[in-house]
C-alpha cells in the first residue's frame, strides 16, 4: 500500500503589507530575536527507510514554521479577537487562554477580545452567555488554576451557520478555537463559511486532546500533566498494593482510542506490571490470558500494580450504543469490568486478594499543569497570535521535531495517532512491565484482529465527530 499523503499548504488571507509592531531582526549575529519567513519550513517525514529515495521537497513534506511576521494581515488598532474552549477539560487551558489575550494585547496592541462562554453555546443568544471582554489584567492570575476561564461545552458545531452570524456580528477578524480534533473539524467548517461569506477573519486552532492522538505533533498540551498526576496515582496505588497480601492495584486512565497516557505513565513509574491499551487486544481466560498471567505475578512477587486505559478490551464488553453530544462514543467500563472479574477468578480458586481501583481521570484533567506543560502552553498561544495575524487560516499550532509549525487542520484531523505495538514506545513499556507480549491463546487470531484494527483506522478517520 503506498503511503499516504498530505499537503501542508496553509491558507491566507491575503498579502501581508502591514508593519508588525513587534520590532525584531531580519539579519542573524545582531542578538536581537528573528522574524520568521513564510519561506521557513519543517521537514514532515524525517526518517529515512531507503536512502536511494531523495528526500520530498514540497508541500507533501515540508510544513510552514510558525511565529511572528515581519509584516502582518491584520491592524491591530482595528482587530477584534474572539477565544473559545470547547469539549472535556484539558490540563493548561487557562495558560492559552492567557497567552493568547496577552499577546494579543502587549505585543500587537489589540483592545477588543472576547471570550465565548462555555464552547460554541456562547456563540448562540438564546444560551444567554454573554461573551467576556477580556484583557491581560482579567486574566493574569488564571494559569494558576485548572480548567478553564471561559467555561466548556460539548455540541454546538454543527450549527456553522449561526456560529458564523454572530462572528460577523461582532466584528471578530480572528477566532481561536481550543479544542479537540471534533472540534478543529467544525472550526474547519467555521473558516469555510466565513470564506463563503467573503468576511475577513483568520481562525486558527490550538489542538487539544489530553489522550495525545493528533496526527503529526509531538505532543499534546496538559499530556505530560496528565502523566505526572498519572504516576502520582499508580505510585499510591502501588504501596497500597505493596502492603497487603496479594495486593492488586488497578488505575484506569484516560485513553479513549490511544494508550499514550496508560504507556508514559507505566514507563514513568516503574512499578506498573500490567498496562493494557486499546491498541493491543487481550484475552480474560485461559493459560495465556490475563487473567492467568496475574496469578503467575501475585504467586512470584505477592502483588502486582495494573493501569488500563479506558478505551482498552471494549471487545471483551457490552457495547453502550450510545453517543455523548460530541458524537463520541460512550465506551463500557473497563475498570469495572476488571475489578469483577479479578475478584471472581481468584475467589473461585480460594486465593485471598486485596484489590484497589482508582479512577482519576477527572482530577487529572482538572489539574493546574507542569512547568513544562505551562512553557509549552505559553509558545502555543503566542504562536496562534503571530499566525492569526499574518492571516494564517484552517490551521492549528503544533510542535513537530521540536519546532513549531502551522498545520492545516484537514491534515491533524484526518485520522487519530496511536500507539504503534510493534514501535519503541510499546517495546519500551513491555521492557517495564515485564507483562507478555501477548496475552491471548490464540496468537494468530489475535494478529488478525489487531491487522483488520489498524486498516480500519487508516482507512477513515476518527469516529469522533464534529462537535454536535
Amino acid at each position: 500500500m503506498s503511503e499516504e499523503k498530505f499537503d501542508f499548504t496553509i491558507d491566507n488571507l491575503g498579502p501581508c503589507t502591514i508593519p508588525s509592531p513587534i520590532k525584531l531582526s531580519t539579519v542573524h549575529g545582531d542578538y536581537t530575536a528573528n522574524y520568521v519567513s513564510d519561506d521557513s519550513y519543517v521537514i514532515s517525514n524525517v526518517n529515512v527507510f531507503d536512502k536511494t529515495k531523495p528526500v520530498v521537497l514540497d508541500s507533501s513534506n515540508l510544513m510552514e514554521k510558525a511565529g511572528p511576521r515581519e509584516k502582518i494581515y491584520f491592524d491591530p488598532t482595528h482587530a477584534k479577537a474572539g477565544i473559545c474552549t470547547c469539549g472535556g477539560l484539558c490540563p493548561g487551558l487557562n495558560d492559552v487562554i492567557r497567552a493568547i489575550v496577552r499577546c494579543l494585547n502587549t505585543r500587537y496592541g489589540v483592545k477588543t477580545i472576547k471570550g465565548y462562554q462555555y464552547g460554541f453555546r456562547g456563540f448562540f443568544p438564546e444560551s444567554g452567555y454573554e461573551p467576556l471582554e477580556l484583557d491581560r489584567y482579567l486574566i493574569d492570575e488564571i494559569h494558576k488554576i485548572g480548567g478553564t476561564y471561559l467555561g466548556t461545552s460539548r455540541g454546538g458545531g454543527q450549527r456553522v451557520s449561526e456560529i458564523v452570524d454572530c462572528i460577523e456580528r461582532d466584528g471578530i477578524n480572528m477566532l481561536f478555537i481550543l479544542g479537540g480534533d471534533g472540534t478543529q473539524r467544525g472550526s474547519y467548517d467555521i473558516a469555510c463559511e466565513v470564506e463563503k461569506r467573503g468576511l475577513k477573519c483568520a481562525v486558527v486552532g490550538v489542538p487539544k486532546t489530553v489522550d495525545n492522538d493528533l496526527m503529526f505533533i509531538d505532543r499534546s498540551f496538559g499530556f505530560e500533566t496528565a502523566v505526572q498526576r498519572a504516576k502520582e496515582t499508580v505510585a499510591a496505588v502501588h504501596m497500597e498494593a505493596a502492603s497487603q497480601i496479594n495486593g492488586i492495584g488497578l488505575v484506569k486512565l484516560m485513553g479513549r482510542e490511544a494508550g499514550f497516557i496508560a504507556a508514559a505513565a507505566a514507563l514513568s513509574s516503574h512499578e506498573t506490571n500490567f498496562c493494557l491499551i486499546p491498541e493491543v487486544p487481550f484475552e480474560m481466560e485461559g493459560e495465556n490470558g490475563f487473567l492467568a498471567c496475574l496469578e503467575r505475578r501475585l504467586a512470584k512477587r505477592g502483588h502486582a500494580v495494573i493501569v488500563v486505559s479506558e478505551g482498552a478490551g471494549q471487545d471483551l464488553l457490552q457495547a453502550t450504543g450510545a453517543t455523548d453530544a460530541s458524537g463520541n462514543k460512550k465506551l463500557s467500563d473497563i475498570g469495572v469490568f476488571l475489578k469483577s472479574e479479578i475478584e471472581k477468578y481468584f475467589k473461585a480458586k480460594n486465593i485471598e486478594i486485596n484489590l484497589k481501583y482508582i479512577d482519576p481521570s477527572y482530577q487529572v484533567r482538572a489539574s493546574v499543569t507542569t512547568a513544562s506543560d505551562s512553557i509549552y502552553c505559553e509558545r502555543l498561544g503566542n504562536n496562534a497570535v503571530h499566525a492569526a495575524m499574518a492571516g494564517k487560516t484552517k490551521c492549528v499550532i503544533g510542535l513537530v521535531h521540536d519546532k513549531f509549525v502551522h498545520l492545516p487542520i484537514k491534515a491533524v484531523t484526518a485520522h487519530r495517532n496511536a500507539v504503534d505495538p510493534e514501535g519503541s514506545l510499546w517495546r519500551d513499556t513491555l521492557d517495564a512491565t515485564g507483562q507478555p507480549i501477548l496475552m491471548v491463546n490464540d496468537k494468530d487470531k489475535a494478529l488478525e484482529k489487531m491487522a483488520a484494527a489498524v486498516a480500519g483506522a487508516k482507512s477513515k478517520p476518527s469516529e469522533q465527530k464534529k462537535a454536535k
